[in-house]
């Protein structure tokens, strides 16, 4: 038991609380209640099972041999331990969230710098009340008509009437 008390992974549960939405409160501390109430009971529990005293058993059991078979089929037992599954998964999952989150965050720092950028040409432009047509078109060039698609703008052509 010792073996398993040291491989239980601590949960930092400050961490995990400032991540729960507040829609999902009460499932937190549902799940944080029954967490510490197992925890309470398997650290209440001694680190090694009681050994039996076979010898009490023979002094005090009227068939013969029965404590002995006992004892024989109770040394043969192995109880299987559950085998872990679904640590694997999960660590792929987190690796996974990771690289997607690093992906999210470079992508982040480019949009703030293309952002900034825009900031720094609207600090530096001239103000907009004092621009020509020709400004406006060299610092937006979107803004500029297109003689090709539009020859006669704002007018509608005489044929069009």
């Amino acid at each position: 038991m010792a073996g398993r008390r040291i491989a239980l992974k601590s949960v930092d549960w400050i961490a995990f609380a400032e991540r729960v939405p507040p829609n999902q409160r009460s499932m937190f501390n549902a799940l944080k209640t029954r967490s510490d109430t197992i925890s309470a009971k398997l650290m209440s529990l001694p680190e090694t099972p009681v050994t039996i005293d076979w010898n009490l058993y023979r002094s005090t059991v009227a068939k013969a041999g029965m404590v002995d078979e006992f004892e024989k089929k109770f040394k043969a037992l192995q109880i299987p331990e559950p085998v872990d599954t679904q640590t694997n998964g999960i660590n792929a999952q987190e690796a996974e969230a990771n690289k997607s989150a690093l992906a999210y965050i470079e992508a982040s720092k480019a949009r703030i710098a293309q952002y900034e950028e825009q900031l720094d040409k609207f600090k530096n432009m001239i103000p907009f009340d004092q621009m020509t047509i020709d400004d406006l078109n060299y610092i937006f060039p979107e803004t500029k008509l297109d003689k090709v698609k539009h020859p006669y703008w704002p007018h509608k052509p005489i044929a069009d009437l």
